[in-house]
Protein backbone atom coordinates (compact mmCIF):
# COMPACT_ATOMS: atom_id res chain seq x y z
CA UNK A 1 0.00 0.00 0.00
CA UNK A 2 1.37 3.31 -0.98
CA UNK A 3 2.66 5.70 1.55
CA UNK A 4 -0.19 8.70 1.17
CA UNK A 5 -0.66 12.06 2.98
CA UNK A 6 -4.39 10.82 4.65
CA UNK A 7 -2.48 7.25 5.71
CA UNK A 8 0.63 9.33 7.21
CA UNK A 9 -1.63 11.80 8.74
CA UNK A 10 -3.60 9.06 10.19
CA UNK A 11 -0.84 8.09 12.83
CA UNK A 12 -0.65 11.32 15.26
CA UNK A 13 2.66 9.78 16.76
CA UNK A 14 4.66 9.74 13.25
CA UNK A 15 3.38 13.19 12.56
CA UNK A 16 4.81 14.66 16.25
CA UNK A 17 7.77 12.65 15.36
CA UNK A 18 8.41 14.62 11.81
CA UNK A 19 7.54 17.85 13.31
CA UNK A 20 10.79 17.07 14.92
CA UNK A 21 12.24 17.00 11.69
CA UNK A 22 10.82 20.46 10.97
CA UNK A 23 7.84 19.48 8.62
CA UNK A 24 4.11 20.15 9.50
CA UNK A 25 1.10 18.75 8.01
CA UNK A 26 -0.97 22.13 9.03
CA UNK A 27 -0.86 23.44 5.65
CA UNK A 28 -1.87 27.31 5.00
CA UNK A 29 -4.99 28.91 4.70
CA UNK A 30 -4.53 30.91 1.55
CA UNK A 31 -2.22 30.23 -1.11
CA UNK A 32 0.72 32.49 -1.64
CA UNK A 33 1.92 31.07 -4.65
CA UNK A 34 0.82 30.01 -7.95
CA UNK A 35 2.18 26.99 -10.08
CA UNK A 36 1.29 27.12 -13.93
CA UNK A 37 -0.58 24.24 -15.03
CA UNK A 38 -2.34 23.61 -11.59
CA UNK A 39 -5.27 25.07 -11.23
CA UNK A 40 -5.75 24.33 -7.14
CA UNK A 41 -2.72 23.36 -6.28
CA UNK A 42 -2.91 20.76 -2.90
CA UNK A 43 -0.80 21.70 -0.23
CA UNK A 44 0.38 19.23 1.74
CA UNK A 45 2.30 20.93 4.63
CA UNK A 46 4.98 23.41 5.46
CA UNK A 47 8.43 23.88 6.76
CA UNK A 48 9.49 26.15 10.16
CA UNK A 49 11.04 28.55 7.48
CA UNK A 50 7.49 29.43 5.79
CA UNK A 51 7.82 27.46 2.91
CA UNK A 52 5.41 24.90 1.46
CA UNK A 53 4.94 21.13 0.17
CA UNK A 54 3.00 20.76 -2.48
CA UNK A 55 1.46 17.60 -3.90
CA UNK A 56 1.46 17.95 -8.00
CA UNK A 57 -1.13 16.23 -9.90
CA UNK A 58 1.48 13.76 -11.50
CA UNK A 59 2.12 12.61 -7.21
CA UNK A 60 5.41 14.16 -6.83
CA UNK A 61 6.03 16.53 -4.43
CA UNK A 62 7.01 20.27 -4.60
CA UNK A 63 8.73 22.18 -2.26
CA UNK A 64 8.16 26.32 -2.60
CA UNK A 65 10.53 28.41 -0.32
CA UNK A 66 9.37 31.98 1.03
CA UNK A 67 12.77 33.33 -0.63
CA UNK A 68 11.29 32.63 -3.98
CA UNK A 69 12.56 29.23 -4.80
CA UNK A 70 10.79 26.39 -5.78
CA UNK A 71 11.07 23.40 -7.56
CA UNK A 72 10.16 19.28 -7.37
CA UNK A 73 11.74 18.08 -4.40
CA UNK A 74 10.67 13.53 -5.03
CA UNK A 75 9.09 11.68 -7.23
CA UNK A 76 6.42 10.66 -4.99
CA UNK A 77 5.05 11.58 -1.52
CA UNK A 78 6.45 8.31 -0.08
CA UNK A 79 10.36 9.50 -1.36
CA UNK A 80 9.69 12.83 -0.40
CA UNK A 81 9.44 10.96 3.76
CA UNK A 82 12.34 8.96 2.94
CA UNK A 83 14.06 11.86 2.33
CA UNK A 84 13.06 14.37 4.92
CA UNK A 85 13.72 11.20 7.05
CA UNK A 86 17.33 10.15 5.57
CA UNK A 87 18.21 14.13 5.13
CA UNK A 88 16.38 16.44 7.30
CA UNK A 89 18.97 19.16 6.29
CA UNK A 90 17.98 18.36 2.73
CA UNK A 91 17.32 22.21 2.16
CA UNK A 92 21.15 23.39 3.66
CA UNK A 93 22.10 20.46 0.70
CA UNK A 94 20.59 22.16 -2.11
CA UNK A 95 22.30 25.55 -0.19
CA UNK A 96 25.57 23.92 -0.54
CA UNK A 97 25.00 22.50 -3.88
CA UNK A 98 27.51 25.00 -5.71
CA UNK A 99 24.64 25.63 -8.61
CA UNK A 100 23.17 22.30 -8.77
CA UNK A 101 26.77 19.62 -8.52
CA UNK A 102 25.81 16.09 -7.62
CA UNK A 103 29.16 15.81 -6.15
CA UNK A 104 28.88 18.84 -3.81
CA UNK A 105 25.39 17.93 -2.85
CA UNK A 106 27.24 14.49 -1.62
CA UNK A 107 30.20 16.64 0.42
CA UNK A 108 27.57 18.83 1.42
CA UNK A 109 25.12 15.78 3.17
CA UNK A 110 28.18 14.29 4.63
CA UNK A 111 29.05 17.50 6.49
CA UNK A 112 25.65 17.95 7.45
CA UNK A 113 25.51 14.68 8.49
CA UNK A 114 28.67 14.90 10.58
CA UNK A 115 27.76 17.91 12.48
CA UNK A 116 24.31 16.20 13.63
CA UNK A 117 25.90 12.50 14.79
CA UNK A 118 25.25 13.85 18.89
CA UNK A 119 21.51 14.81 18.06
CA UNK A 120 19.48 12.18 19.46
CA UNK A 121 16.39 13.08 18.58
CA UNK A 122 16.68 13.47 15.63
CA UNK A 123 17.94 10.10 15.19
CA UNK A 124 15.41 8.33 17.03
CA UNK A 125 12.74 10.79 14.68
CA UNK A 126 14.22 8.91 11.77
CA UNK A 127 13.78 5.16 13.68
CA UNK A 128 10.51 5.48 14.67
CA UNK A 129 9.21 7.38 11.76
CA UNK A 130 10.73 4.52 9.45
CA UNK A 131 9.43 1.83 11.82
CA UNK A 132 5.87 3.35 12.36
CA UNK A 133 5.08 3.05 8.86
CA UNK A 134 7.11 0.15 7.63
CA UNK A 135 9.33 3.11 5.55
CA UNK A 136 12.33 1.26 4.09
CA UNK A 137 15.58 3.51 3.95
CA UNK A 138 16.11 5.48 0.79
CA UNK A 139 19.14 3.92 -1.81
CA UNK A 140 20.46 7.15 -2.57
CA UNK A 141 18.39 10.28 -1.30
CA UNK A 142 20.65 12.89 -2.25
CA UNK A 143 21.17 11.29 -5.80
CA UNK A 144 17.13 11.52 -5.53
CA UNK A 145 17.05 14.89 -4.73
CA UNK A 146 19.55 16.01 -7.29
CA UNK A 147 17.21 14.26 -10.21
CA UNK A 148 14.21 15.51 -8.79
CA UNK A 149 15.26 19.11 -9.07
CA UNK A 150 17.42 19.05 -12.15
CA UNK A 151 14.17 17.51 -13.99
CA UNK A 152 11.95 19.74 -12.42
CA UNK A 153 9.38 21.42 -14.56
CA UNK A 154 7.24 23.49 -12.59
CA UNK A 155 6.65 27.10 -12.97
CA UNK A 156 5.91 28.69 -10.06
CA UNK A 157 5.27 32.00 -9.36
CA UNK A 158 4.65 34.77 -6.83
CA UNK A 159 1.25 36.69 -6.64
CA UNK A 160 2.97 39.63 -8.73
CA UNK A 161 3.27 37.32 -11.11
CA UNK A 162 7.43 36.61 -11.09
CA UNK A 163 8.47 33.44 -11.48
CA UNK A 164 10.57 31.75 -8.31
CA UNK A 165 13.93 30.45 -9.29
CA UNK A 166 15.73 26.94 -8.35
CA UNK A 167 16.23 25.42 -5.43
CA UNK A 168 19.91 24.61 -6.53
CA UNK A 169 21.68 27.92 -4.59
CA UNK A 170 25.44 29.03 -5.51
CA UNK A 171 27.39 28.22 -2.44
CA UNK A 172 29.17 25.09 -1.67
CA UNK A 173 30.21 24.04 2.16
CA UNK A 174 33.69 25.36 1.42
CA UNK A 175 31.74 28.78 1.79
CA UNK A 176 31.19 27.71 5.50
CA UNK A 177 33.39 27.08 8.08
CA UNK A 178 32.00 24.82 10.27
CA UNK A 179 30.70 22.54 7.69
CA UNK A 180 34.22 22.96 5.96
CA UNK A 181 35.95 21.56 8.84
CA UNK A 182 33.40 18.83 9.60
CA UNK A 183 34.20 17.61 5.79
CA UNK A 184 37.90 17.63 6.86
Amino acid sequence: MPLTPERLISDSKVVAWLGRLDVSFAPDEEPWFTIDGVENPRQIGSDGSGGAFVLLPAQNVLYVSSDGRAGIIAESFEAFIQLVVARPYWLDILKFSAGGDLQEMRRAADALEATREDEDDVNEAREEVRERLGLPEADDPVGALYEAVAASDAIVRATDGSPFTTLFNRFSIDNNPMLRNAAA
